[in-house]
């Protein structure tokens, strides 16, 4: 299996990243990189180094399917009010029981589930 790799859009808190740091994964911030970067970019950037796209930004969800653009693999964090303890909690729960699911995957977290839809393999 793959090792897992993130690029932390650049609406994803900095604890966010500190903790998948501390858990020895592999993540780049988009926001250290350049905080202007486009959407497209981004995505160049996640498939270049294949890296799965973690992001806020529901957007994203229209670039993958209305605009088919391929992309590694993305997890989308979906938690009300935005709270960040929630987000942790949740991203680990998905990283310790499905992280052989997320690459190739459209990862949708939310409080109440984690919805996986298979993308186009690169």
């Amino acid at each position: 299996m793959k090792k897992i790799k993130f690029l932390a859009n650049v609406n994803i808190e900095q604890p966010i990243i500190e903790f998948l740091s501390a858990k020895g994964i592999d993540v780049k911030s988009v926001a250290n990189i350049n905080k202007y970067m486009t959407d497209d970019n981004v995505c160049e950037l996640a498939n270049r180094e294949q890296r799965i796209i973690l992001t806020n930004d529901k957007d994203f969800g229209e670039i993958v399917f209305f605009q088919k653009k391929i992309v590694w693999g993305l997890v989308l964090l979906r938690i009300k009010g935005q709270n960040v303890e929630e987000k942790i909690v949740r991203l680990e729960n998905l990283l310790t029981k499905y992280s052989d699911k997320i690459i190739n995957h459209f990862v949708v977290v939310s409080k109440e589930k984690i919805r996986f839809i298979a993308l186009e393999v690169i």
